[in-house]
């Protein structure tokens, strides 16, 4: 075992210096992705800066509707949230498929949208990886590539992004906050992580020493019809091999607000413009939600044994779409 020190900052500014200050820390929340990684040798810090007991753990409801979720809020008891329920099902429902009960009491909000990937060759010091460590390659192009990525990967890295609640927020505009070195500032959730590109090893784009405080949720009427719909190996708890966040509203026939974003299908949470587009303004039929589903994916470039994720995508796209337009209706 590897020894390490320990901080306990004061409050949000502290953490920030500290971390910023010292090139092999890292902070330390619910830690049920960063202490399987510091088993593993993956990730070797020599410094974890906890920031369970910092003031960021309330779930405030905000006066134009929206809802402000702070950083180490549980996972657990952001799904049982009554304004979550109520007003954003599919972030409910995709925490509830997130993980077991036990991860869940654990992780949290900052935490859950930082993890890193469970390609098998990152996790597997032996085996080259970029992402782990630059310039040794990427086993999984041909190698065991079934789970990984079949839409903006690169010569570089094929990983997928393995959060479910990521996933959520990219359909629902979230904004994350984040305190900077200079201070804090907004990063909308759809410009938080990155392709792999050239780079691999960086997986967002906020720099060194950056604490996660909240993350904002947009008043959003039609989210109140929105579900979250996950295909995996085992029910009771497994990573996506595909999923869904869909937001449908209808007036009468026609799709009057759609949101959409797909899961285990890219280096980041995906949201899916063009099939919302193709859906926006028109009379919704399964039909319909197929086309659009094509449309999305009509740039993949599936894997030696990942293109089975395509069918799979554009069928629970249709389901999932499919069956928030029949609750609509009734």
């Amino acid at each position: 075992m590897r020894p390490f020190r320990y901080h306990r900052p004061a409050d949000v500014a502290e953490a920030v210096a500290v971390l910023a200050a010292e090139p092999e820390a890292a902070y330390l929340a619910g830690g049920t992705n960063l202490v399987d990684l510091m088993k593993l040798g993956v990730q070797r810090p020599d410094l974890l800066v906890d920031v369970t007991r910092l003031p960021l753990d309330a779930v405030e409801e905000l006066p134009d509707g929206g809802l402000r979720i702070g950083a180490t809020v549980r996972n657990s008891d952001l799904a049982a949230h009554p304004a979550v329920r109520r007003d954003y099902p599919v972030l409910a429902r995709a925490l509830l498929d997130a993980a077991s009960g036990q991860l869940r009491n654990l992780a949290t909000t900052g935490g859950n949208l930082l993890q890193r990937t469970r390609c098998v060759y990152f996790q597997d010091t032996g085996k080259a990886c970029n992402k782990r460590e630059p310039g040794t390659g990427c086993a999984a192009r041909h190698g065991q590539n079934r789970d990984l990525a079949v839409l903006d990967w690169s010569d570089l890295c094929v990983a997928t992004h393995p959060s479910d609640l990521a996933v959520a927020l990219a359909a629902l505009d979230a904004v994350v906050e984040v305190h900077e070195p200079d201070g804090p500032r907004d990063v909308p959730l759809a410009a938080l992580h990155r392709s792999p590109g050239e780079h691999p090893e960086r997986e967002t784009t906020l720099e060194r020493g950056t604490l996660i405080t909240a993350v904002r949720l947009p008043a959003l009427p039609a989210a109140r019809h929105s579900t979250y719909r996950k295909v995996r190996d085992r029910a009771s708890f497994a990573f996506a091999v595909g999923s869904v966040a869909a937001v449908l509203d209808l007036d009468g026939d026609v799709v009057r607000d759609v949101r959409l974003a797909y899961g285990a299908v890219a280096h980041r949470p995906w949201r899916a413009y063009r099939a919302e587009e193709e859906l926006r303004g028109r009379p919704f039929s399964p039909e319909l939600a197929a086309r659009a589903a094509d449309a999305e994916l009509a740039e993949a470039r599936p894997l030696r044994h990942n293109g089975f994720k395509l069918p799979l995508t554009r069928a629970i796209t249709v389901r999932t779409l499919t069956e928030l337009a029949e609750g609509a209706r009734s």
